[in-house]
């Protein structure tokens, strides 16, 4: 199996936790591929945090709201 970057490219992505480690990494790989993210989560739980490291903010449409 292949990843295929040109499935991702202009793709819209709601990416749920996008503070979080996890959702840090997965907001800067589906940029990386072209993907128009949107992320929704908490404010950064540390100081500096993977989000505010990776400047991911800068690529991505940014919510932060508790939606739990």
């Amino acid at each position: 199996m292949t990843l295929d970057p040109a499935f991702w490219h202009g793709k819209r992505v709601l990416v749920t936790g996008h503070t979080g480690f996890k959702g840090s990494w997965l907001s800067l790989w589906l940029q990386q591929l072209g993907a128009q993210c949107t992320g929704v989560g908490l404010a950064p739980s540390s100081s500096p945090s993977m989000f505010d490291l990776l400047q991911l903010e800068s690529g991505m449409e940014s919510r932060l709201a508790d939606i739990g």
